[in-house]
């Protein structure tokens, strides 16, 4: 089958799935394939995104590699309702973590996406920059048991499962550790913003 046919046919079938149905289809399967045709839909805006950013064009080429590496992992544990706004802040997050030279806290990037799939996102990088250094403030002041939930399920990537053998904690607690642990992130972030404005 020559090139030619094969991008017929996945410009055929891109034309009959949604991208919800696709991520749906990922989540459920892990089809690298349907990852793929998911995020060929959206490799220019992401690169376009890291150019703006990174401003080297072979950087910002890696790291359109790289953060589809990293949705391999990430599109499975987020609910994602628009996958082209959510791509878009996750690259966007991913150019400013880099440009921070920090490598050692993707929970902030991690929590960023979380955060602001809900909200309004920023609209330029010193914001961004800003609201990532104010999340930073907002984790160390949660109460222990729901900053160690939160850093383990966001930094070091454990399941459920992996933080309630760790921990010893039970399964229940553990989500309910991290809902209220994102809560009270939300309430902390909105109450600076509101003092400050």
């Amino acid at each position: 089958m020559n090139n030619f046919i094969v991008l017929a046919l996945i410009k055929k079938i891109s034309s009959v799935k949604s991208d919800q149905e696709l991520v749906q289809e990922y989540k459920e399967g892990g089809s690298m394939d349907v990852l793929g045709e998911l995020y060929n839909r959206y490799m220019d805006l992401v690169y376009g995104v890291c150019l703006k950013y990174l401003k080297e064009q072979e950087e910002a080429k890696d790291s359109v590699i790289n953060i589809f590496e990293e949705l391999v992992s990430k599109l499975k544990r987020y609910e994602v309702a628009n996958f082209k706004g959510w791509l878009y802040q996750l690259a966007k997050n991913y150019c400013l973590m880099k440009l921070r030279g920090n490598k050692s806290k993707p929970v902030n990037v991690e929590m960023d996406v979380m955060y602001f799939a809900e909200n309004n996102h920023p609209d330029n990088a010193e914001e961004q920059e800003q609201k990532l250094v104010l999340m930073e403030e907002c984790i160390k002041q949660l109460p222990q048991d729901q900053r160690e939930a939160i850093e383990l399920f966001y930094l070091k990537e454990k399941c459920y499962k992996e933080i309630a053998e760790t921990t010893k904690i039970e399964i229940n607690k553990i989500r309910s550790f991290i809902q209220n642990g994102r809560r009270n992130l939300k309430i902390c972030m909105e109450k600076y913003v509101q003092e400050t404005s």
